[in-house]
């Protein structure tokens, strides 16, 4: 596989902040692809900062996430969505002029307009790798994570411009495409494309008995994959985007009827109309992509 070349970017040190598994897989990343610059990850201190140290995917570990941003020029937050802000506003409040500031979370709106205004110079770009797994923590970092996926990048009005420019070259480095768009479309959409279905195979997978787990077999399994990832951290993804996931269920909800009136009729026509609907748009999305959308 022939990777992108990360070796051209305009930053020098780059900030991981959260070496989970999207922290270490953009760093990862940025290794394969020959970042020539520095990269310091921040966390707390523990098995997935030892971890991104002995594989040498980063260069620096730090706990204190001030003394971090004040290195970097360029800070990527990898926290759950509901300490994404917290975080922004601590690493703005160290990090030199001209430092740019983004983000991985699944929810954008929130994110956006509780960042605020930043400290002159500090610019913030929210970005939503739509790439990631059920599995966590750095020991499943995957240098081709990002490879062929898509990166939704949500800049205000006012953002500059060159700064939109280079976090698009930060992404398309890793193997992304990136396109933009308003943190209130992309919500509305991820809560379709990815809230939703977590919390349909999740309500699937809680009605399996116990006594029936050995006659599960792959449809089964393939279809609740997802519900293996982490309850806390998708319960703050769903508490903030609530809006536009309770608007999704009901669109589920309104299916599903559909579906149980059919067979409750007897009408194999409705039936197979619905099913046939189903089965275009499941088709229309060509060959499994790997992967689940990141928080």
């Amino acid at each position: 596989m022939t990777h992108a070349n990360a070796g051209g970017l305009p930053f020098q040190t780059i900030g991981i902040v959260g070496c989970g598994l999207l922290g270490c897989s953009i760093a990862a990343a940025l290794r394969s692809r020959r970042f020539p610059g520095s990269i310091v990850g921040c966390g707390r201190p523990g098995k997935n900062l030892d971890t991104a140290l002995g594989r040498k995917l980063i260069d620096r570990a730090e706990s204190d996430l001030g003394q971090a941003a004040a290195v970097c020029d360029l800070i990527v937050v990898c926290t759950p969505v509901d300490r994404i802000v917290e975080d922004i506003r601590i690493a703005a409040g160290r990090a030199r002029p001209g430092t740019l500031i983004t983000d991985v979370g699944s929810v954008k709106r929130f994110v956006c307009e509780a960042a605020g205004e930043l400290p002159a110079g500090i610019t913030f770009i929210g970005s939503h790798p739509i790439a990631g797994s059920e599995k966590q923590g750095c020991a499943h970092a995957d240098s081709d994570l990002f490879e062929g996926r898509v990166c939704v990048l949500t800049p205000r009005p006012t953002s500059p411009r060159e700064k939109v420019v280079s976090l698009t070259s930060f992404w398309q480095s890793l193997g992304m495409s990136v396109v933009e768009m308003s943190p209130e479309a992309h919500d509305r959409a991820l809560a379709r494309t990815s809230h939703v279905p977590h919390l349909v195979a999740a309500a699937l997978a809680a009605t399996l008995a116990l006594e029936n787990r050995s006659l599960t077999g792959g449809g089964f399994q393939d279809t609740t994959r997802i519900a293996g990832g982490d309850p806390q951290l998708w319960s703050a993804i769903f508490l903030s985007n609530a809006g536009e996931v309770t608007a999704g269920l009901r669109a589920v909800v309104s299916r599903l009827e559909e579906l149980r009136s059919a067979i409750e009729r007897g009408d194999k026509g409705r039936l197979e109309e619905l099913l046939k609907v189903a089965k275009q748009n499941r088709d229309g999305l060509g060959p499994a992509s790997k992967g689940a959308a990141a928080p």
